[in-house]
């Protein structure tokens, strides 16, 4: 049954909230989300989770926000995957954007909701194809299949809390979070400006920093030290590699997670504390 006005707008609003949310939050720091130990003692982090809403609803159960003041989460990539309409076999992944810019205005100052590729895919309409089909026309027949005459709108409203989104989180433990690995850093530099300032047309466009940060998989050890220099990180944290185990260490200073695996995970890290690799690889749980 195709949503009704009341409802349209309740979703239309429930975005603008969002939006609000993300660009007023306390921690942020132009696109880039500052936790230290003053306001957050620990971390939950999540990577793609691509309408996988089962474990988006067994995180938030964990993370017991409410009850943990000084307890952040960063999630990553929900749009595109999961279950289908059935009668339309649109893709139902939008109801999980809408979790999540609830969740962000139930905690505002706790939920951060970084830019990922297949949600800027969705902002700049970049066609993603996979498995025969293009992801971004699939998830319109999902949103069109629940909005009816009201898609339009919904989706506007949806852009707009996308495109407020932070693109990283940095860590007073030196412990640096974005969606990719931009690819040849240690080649041709990387524009760290896209972290303190307004962003453009152009950052987003393919060759774009934003584009590059949110697309790359370069996983080489040189990238890796290359990207961590410029970004003063000692690790970084990734989504966007599918990993079977549910998290991958390819090289000495980087994880990657994966959050809609058979084996998901996330990882539960403190703020503030030093920690190696390994440390971290062993605070890693499933979901």
């Amino acid at each position: 049954m195709v949503a009704n006005a009341r409802i349209v707008q309740n979703v239309i609003d429930l975005y603008g909230r969002a939006a609000v949310a993300n660009r007023s939050a306390a921690v942020r720091r132009g696109n880039l989300i500052r936790l230290t130990p003053d306001v957050a003692d620990e971390l939950f982090v999540s990577a793609d989770l691509h309408g996988q809403r089962l474990n988006f609803k067994r995180l938030m159960r964990i993370a017991e926000l409410e009850n943990h003041p000084k307890r952040h989460v960063v999630l990553q990539e929900v749009l595109h995957g999961g279950p289908s309409y059935p009668e339309s076999q649109g893709c139902m992944s939008h109801l999980l954007l809408e979790d999540v810019a609830r969740w962000k205005v139930d905690f505002p100052e706790q939920v951060h909701y970084l830019l990922s590729n297949h949600e800027l895919s969705e902002l700049t309409e970049f066609p993603i194809a996979k498995g025969g089909k293009v992801l971004n026309v699939h998830l319109r027949l999902g949103m069109t299949h629940q909005y009816g005459e009201g898609v339009s709108e919904v989706r506007r409203a949806a852009m707009l809390f996308i495109a407020s989104c932070p693109i990283a989180a940095r860590l007073s433990n030196g412990v640096f979070l974005c969606h990719g690995s931009p690819n040849l850093v240690d080649e041709n530099g990387f524009d760290t400006s896209i972290f303190d300032r307004p962003l453009t047309p152009a950052d987003l466009a393919p060759a774009g920093a934003v584009f590059r940060l949110v697309w790359g998989r370069d996983f080489r050890a040189e990238n890796a030290a290359a990207f961590a220099a410029l970004v003063d990180a000692k690790l970084l944290i990734h989504g966007h590699e599918p990993c079977e185990a549910g998290f991958a260490a390819p090289n000495p200073q980087q994880i990657i997670l994966d959050s809609c695996c058979q084996n998901a995970c996330y990882l539960r890290l403190p703020v503030a504390e030093l920690l190696t690799q390994d440390q971290i690889l062993q605070r890693i749980e499933s979901l």
